[in-house]
């Protein structure tokens, strides 16, 4: 992101750029960063985009190999054109020979870092990973951004909010501009303010299922997946997903009983921190075999319906019921 930067201040690009990653807003961003400061936008003339995997490699190329007009530069987008996980047959030779007035941008969501076009545009210009983005970071941002709006928010309160949109930049933006005009005429955000406008996601339905099983609240978790239905969420889905959780209980509930730290459990799972304390805070109401029965009964309850014992709805409901028990 710091070559972007300095390319863009010292007006110097190179011939071809690759932006790839999980990461879609940051790739977004820096993506039209790069391409409006190589060409103005109202220059249609001199700029092309090229979306999808129905992009021909030839006319890329064909473009490119046009001098612009009454312009200094050429710019080529090409947006998920799948190029770079698949076979590519010019595009790899053609990145040694672009014309000095050629930009090439390549925004791709996935890419082979072993596929020919990726070695090439490595080698002929600049290549940059959007990935997804630590907590810290993404709290400093968001709070950033709530500044802008007028408010302020506690950290705890941020990542409380984080913990109900998910670590997606994108749909984090979306929350939060819904929060500053919730909160027009506030100095700050509260936890009422994001419960009231932040829309809850599957998976923290599924552990707020989980968390009224574990009370022993029957009534609140079918009411949970009565609204999940609702929303025309397949049972099955739903199946899957509280498996998950409970497999996910079962692997911090195992490293907590060997001693090991939050921090080292959010390291060797991969989960983000706010998760990862969500879930030691809920696996300590259970035992290793009793998250190990949970997920055996699960697997069990799919079988079942995928061998048509038994319907696929009723068969959720079932495992709330028996999961919603109290334990003596």
């Amino acid at each position: 992101m710091k070559r972007i930067n300095d390319d863009i201040k010292q007006n110097t690009f190179a011939r071809v750029y690759l932006l790839y990653g999980p990461e879609s807003y940051l790739r977004l961003y820096y993506t039209d960063r790069l391409c409006k400061a190589v060409l103005p936008e109202s220059d249609t003339m001199n700029r092309a985009l090229y979306e999808g995997d129905k992009t021909k490699e030839s006319d890329i190329i064909d473009f490119a190999e046009t001098v612009p007009f009454l312009a200094e530069h050429r710019l080529i987008r090409v947006k998920d054109s799948g190029f770079f996980k698949g076979s590519c047959e010019l595009l790899p030779d053609y990145m040694k020979n672009i014309p000095d007035y050629a930009v090439i941008v390549f925004s791709e969501g996935e890419v082979d870092k072993r596929s020919r076009l990726y070695k090439a545009v490595r080698a002929a210009g600049y290549v940059t990973e959007f990935t997804a983005q630590s907590e810290d970071t993404l709290i400093r941002w968001g709070a950033g951004l709530l500044k802008k709006g007028g408010l302020q928010i506690s950290r705890n309160d941020m990542n409380y909010l984080l913990s109900r949109t998910g670590t997606d930049m994108s749909h984090i933006m979306l929350e939060i501009d819904k929060l500053i005009n919730y909160c027009s005429g506030q100095t700050a955000v509260t936890r009422q303010d994001i419960d009231a406008i932040t829309g809850t996601q599957l998976e923290n339905r599924i552990f707020e299922m989980i968390d009224a099983m574990t009370d022993g609240d029957q009534a609140k978790a079918l009411a949970l997946y009565a609204d999940l239905l609702s929303l025309k969420e397949p049972p099955m889905r739903i199946l899957y997903l509280i498996a998950r959780q409970y497999n996910q209980l079962l692997t911090v509930r195992e490293l907590m009983d060997e001693g090991i730290s939050q921090s080292l459990i959010a390291q060797k799972t991969g989960m983000r921190d706010f998760i990862v304390r969500r879930n030691m805070r809920r696996a300590k109401s259970f035992s290793s075999q009793k998250l190990l029965d949970n997920v055996e009964k699960c697997v069990g309850m799919e079988e079942a319906v995928k061998t048509g014992r038994i319907g696929d709805r009723l068969s959720v409901e079932l495992l709330l019921v028996q999961f919603s028990e109290r334990r003596s």
